[in-house]
This record gives C-alpha cells, sequence and structure tokens, in this order.
C-alpha cells in the first residue's frame, strides 16, 4: 500500500504538467525567447569565460568546490 502510494504521489504532478497547446498558441512557443537555451551558440564561449574567472577547470559541469580538485 505505501509504495503505491508514493507511486501515485510522484505521478500525479507530472500528469499536470500536460497541456494541450492550441494551433494559434504554437507559434508563441516555437519563438526564441521561449528555448531553454536562447543562445545556444553563446552558451559554452560563457561557460569557458566563467571557468577561466573562477581558475577552475570544468567548474561548469563537474561537481566540486571549485578548486580543481575533482
Amino acid at each position: 500500500m505505501g509504495a503505491r502510494l508514493c507511486s501515485v504521489i510522484l505521478v500525479l504532478p507530472l500528469l499536470a504538467g500536460c497541456a494541450d497547446v492550441q494551433p494559434w498558441q504554437r507559434g508563441t512557443l516555437a519563438k526564441p525567447q521561449m528555448a531553454l537555451d536562447p543562445h545556444p551558440q553563446r552558451t559554452p564561449l560563457v561557460a569557458h569565460v566563467r571557468a577561466a574567472r573562477e581558475a577552475a577547470s570544468g567548474g561548469v559541469s563537474k561537481d566540486g568546490g571549485g578548486c580543481g580538485c575533482d
């Protein structure tokens, strides 16, 4: 019973995120501002600059304290 209740509680929020998108709304969702990464060409450059400023290798994609010691 407990596992079933937990699975229902975990699935319900996922179902609430589903929505029907009407044809006239798709143009709004297709705008570049609505993308998860609105500047895909600029993101690697910003990550490189941030890593150079922090003086840590891989500070963007790895876990760690920022000291460069994995």
